[in-house]
């Protein structure tokens, strides 16, 4: 199972071209990884891919523990028209309980117990025979000396009566156990019976060979005796006479433990068949393979909060964490590698990383992460821009010996159109949840030139912001449309108290009121609004 790679939800280009990036470094160095993303890739973010030929990540739900993950039995199943003697010795051999019934196509048809078996020794009707005559002469340990027909379908007589007491009693769905009496055998072949079972194995006279190929009767010589052949002869139906079709409880690869947990507990069975998407059997799981489940491995990059991150984070073993931003409540129970550094854009820490690893950053990897640290960086003008960022740019742009300023306008251009979004594709286009100061917060970005559109809508969205701020019961709902050109910010809101973007902003609680030099929800927004909070208490 490949390590996951992602960022935080609502995938911004940092977060995505740092998971890509990270993924490649990672495998480089022996590891085994695919590169993720939480939601849908925005339009910047489609651009880059676009222009440097990436790959877009997988799209991941959760990462919650499915059945895919756990060790369970991985059982080969056997066909329908196995015999239930092959089958039983099967089971034997391998220790089984329960084994699978599948079809050409490996779908499940059916399964069978130790139990069914023994069952249809006691309960079953020992006079009929559905098998084929492969499986017959094989689990009779026989030699087969006439093919009248590859499928035997009849009902068992054991001849053990002087051969004129059954003269007009055979019919040709009879099959017959008899030893060396060549006048029940004449009768038999007479009678064009489906299948004579010779038991001693002694030669048979080759005149009855001759006459039984002339009227399609099927022979099989065997070694054992009368007795032990008519106890074994049963055991010789197809293993489909017996497997089990109604009431089969099974579970599909893809879905989740905590779902199917009760289930597995508090159900008698011991054994349930596992399929996939086409139904085809996998294998088997009981109680004991989820007593300590395989989790799934992740890494995280450009965030480390449970709000932030995949659904089902805390049923995952999170290997790594590189981060730009502020410690989150994200914990682990062993020690983990943590690369948190202040800088503008995660992809900056990736690109030292492939320095201090050595690794040589193809011309494809080094767009990505140039582009991260743009996107993230506004063109190295947001005031999170550390000299780190000015070195990972200048030094990456040497591989490609881009026009910056061409390339960044094109890019954010091409990410900051809103047109075709929702209103709540907008608002949710870079949104994150906080806890400042014992109170909830959400905040939405929105990076445009296209400030026009957003005041079109205004009212729409100021309606959008109050269902969310009430649906989430959120002390600050906020909404930061980041105007690149002029360097600042509007605001749309909801608030339990508007003294505090009075007193964060030091604007007039105004709808769309613009805050200059503020753009930057990490070091700009957010440390506002926390000192607002605590100067309010």
């Amino acid at each position: 199972m490949p390590i996951l790679i992602f960022g935080h939800r609502n995938p911004d280009t940092d977060s995505v071209t740092s998971a890509i990036a990270f993924s490649y470094l990672k495998n480089r160095l022996g590891n085994r990884t695919t590169p993720c993303i939480l939601g849908n890739l925005n339009k910047e973010s489609r651009f880059v891919l676009d222009y440097f030929g990436g790959s877009v990540p997988t799209l991941l739900k959760n990462v919650k523990i499915q059945l895919r993950d756990l060790d369970y039995d991985k059982v080969e199943g056997i066909s329908p028209k196995a015999s239930i003697l092959y089958a039983y010795k099967l089971m034997e051999e391998k220790n089984l309980k329960t084994l699978p019934i599948v079809d050409e196509g490996g779908k499940l048809a059916g399964i069978v117990t130790m139990k069914d078996i023994a069952m249809g020794l006691i309960k079953g009707d020992f006079y009929q025979l559905e098998s084929s005559l492969e499986n017959i002469a094989q689990d009779l340990k026989g030699e087969v000396l006439v093919e009248g027909a590859k499928e035997i379908q009849g009902r068992i007589k054991v001849m053990a009566f002087y051969h004129e007491s059954i003269r007009g009693t055979l019919h040709q769905e009879d099959i017959i156990i008899v030893g060396d009496r060549y006048g029940i055998i004449e009768n038999a072949i007479e009678a064009g019976v489906k299948l004579i079972i010779i038991t001693g194995g002694k030669a048979l006279p080759s005149q009855y060979i001759h006459s039984a190929k002339e009227k399609g009767v099927s022979i099989i010589n065997v070694s054992m005796d009368t007795f032990t052949t008519s106890k074994l002869i049963n055991q010789c139906n197809y293993i489909a006479s017996i497997m089990k079709i109604q009431g089969v409880i099974q579970f599909h690869e893809d879905e989740y433990l905590e779902e199917v947990k009760d289930e597995l507990i508090n159900t008698a069975f011991r054994n349930f068949p596992v399929i996939d998407h086409e139904q085809r059997f996998l294998g088997f799981i009981g109680r004991r393979h989820i007593i300590n489940p395989k989790k799934k491995k992740v890494i995280l990059v450009d965030h480390n909060e449970y709000a932030q991150s995949a659904e089902g984070l805390s049923e995952a073993e999170i290997l790594e964490i590189v981060d730009h931003h502020k410690i989150g409540d994200i914990s682990t129970s062993m020690p983990i590698s943590f690369r948190n550094m202040p800088v503008g854009s995660t992809c900056t820490i990736i690109y030292h990383l492939f320095q201090e690893n050595r690794e040589e950053i193809p011309k494809e990897i080094a767009g990505l992460l140039l582009s991260g640290i743009i996107s993230d960086t506004l063109l190295l003008k947001s005031p999170t821009t550390t000299d780190w960022d000015k070195n990972a740019v200048e030094e990456l742009n040497k591989l490609l010996d881009l026009d910056l300023e061409v390339y960044s306008m094109e890019m954010f251009k091409a990410g900051t159109s809103l047109e075709g979004y929702s209103i709540e594709e907008v608002f949710y286009k870079d949104f994150k949840e906080f806890q400042l100061e014992g109170v909830k917060v959400g905040i939405g970005q929105v990076f445009t030139l296209d400030i026009e559109d957003v005041f079109n809508r205004k009212e729409q969205f100021i309606d959008f912001i109050d269902r969310v701020h009430h649906h989430n019961n959120y002390y600050l709902t906020l909404l930061v449309i980041t105007d690149i050109v002029n360097n600042g910010s509007y605001l749309l809101y909801q608030c339990m108290n508007l003294s505090s973007l009075v007193v964060a902003f030091g604007v007039e609680p105004v709808q769309g009121i613009f805050v200059p030099d503020t753009v930057s929800r990490k070091k700009q927004i957010l440390p506002k609004i926390s000192d607002a909070l605590k100067m309010l208490k």
